[in-house]
């Protein structure tokens, strides 16, 4: 029986720097800077296996040391990077985040370049990762065409389709395969970018507007995470908003990736959706309260006894 979730994406090193007095323009701030490992896919990918899931990476890094550094530190979190493909003419992606003094995202640059690596028909070589998967998901760093032949693989062997933006730009990507899609989980504005609809601001009635229009384009489940404000969701029976539960933001750098992830792990274990959903809302809470990209001890357990009901 088909047992792994196999997740295809960047893995990058995040930087992220937190001012302590305030973020102004053009001059440098004081502020708290940090590396932490991250990547979209990758941070899916190691929260689904700090859950205890059986989970496969599919993703490109340099030849260097900051790249075996974070494949080492991904294993160590129980993924398997077995067909992780290293690069020897790229650098190991990164991602530059400064966030405001609250934590929330002021703006972001990212290098995602390794990821050309991952071609069509690097994935077609793999395609029995696809054939044994219990369900596939892909972030916005692939290349349209690698995007393309992940979906026509999972449709050739009937496996479920998870997908994330991983930014408002690179959302842009998943417009034309929607309708294949089991899951997705944007943020807010990535969520308009998909739905094509102006962004409305940080209104979760609007957001749950946009998600009803995702679901009339044929994906069968949407959670948009609003940072600190929690999450909406829609379904083919449903839908609904679960607020945010924390005591303090930290930083909000990787909630949506424990959203996707949290679900996942409850999909594949015949939850019912809206458990499933609910599990992504407390993992959102969580990695809002840490400064890493992941919840370092994340478990099941946590995740129950943060559930909001």
């Amino acid at each position: 029986m088909s047992d792994h979730v196999l997740v295809i994406g960047a893995t990058l090193m995040d930087t992220k720097g937190k001012p302590t007095a305030g973020l102004e323009p053009g001059t440098s701030n004081p502020a708290t800077i940090s590396h932490v490992r991250g990547g979209t896919a990758r941070n899916v990918a190691e929260n689904l296996g700090r859950l205890g899931a059986d989970v496969m990476l599919i993703s490109a890094i340099g030849n260097d040391r900051t790249g075996h550094q974070l494949i080492s530190q991904t294993a160590d979190a129980g993924v398997n990077v077995d067909h992780l493909l290293i690069a020897d003419d790229f650098n190991t992606g990164s991602y530059i985040a400064i966030l405001n003094e609250d934590g929330s995202l002021s703006v972001a640059l990212d290098d995602v370049s390794v990821m050309s690596k991952i071609t069509p028909g690097y994935l077609y070589r793999n395609r029995r990762l696809f054939r044994d998967a219990c369900m596939i998901m892909i972030d916005g760093s692939l290349e349209q065409a690698t995007i393309d032949t992940a979906v026509r693989l999972a449709q050739q062997y009937e496996v479920p389709l998870s997908a994330d933006p991983s930014s408002t730009r690179l959302a842009r990507k998943l417009c034309p395969v929607l309708d294949n899609l089991h899951l997705v989980v944007p943020n807010e504005v990535e969520a308009a970018v998909l739905s094509g609809v102006d962004f409305q601001g940080y209104d979760p009635d609007a957001s749950l507007e946009v998600a009803l229009i995702l679901s009339r384009a044929g994906v069968r489940t949407i959670a948009i995470t609003l940072s600190d404000y929690g999450l909406v969701y829609a379904t083919l029976d449903e839908t609904g908003y679960i607020p945010a539960r924390y005591s303090q933001m930290v930083d909000s750098t990787g909630t949506g990736d424990a959203v996707s992830a949290a679900i996942i792990f409850g999909i594949i274990n015949q939850l019912p959706i809206i458990e499933a959903i609910r599990l992504g809302a407390a993992a959102a809470s969580l990695t809002l309260q840490t400064n890493d990209t992941v919840v370092p001890d994340l478990s099941l357990d946590m995740l129950y006894d943060h559930l909001i009901v």
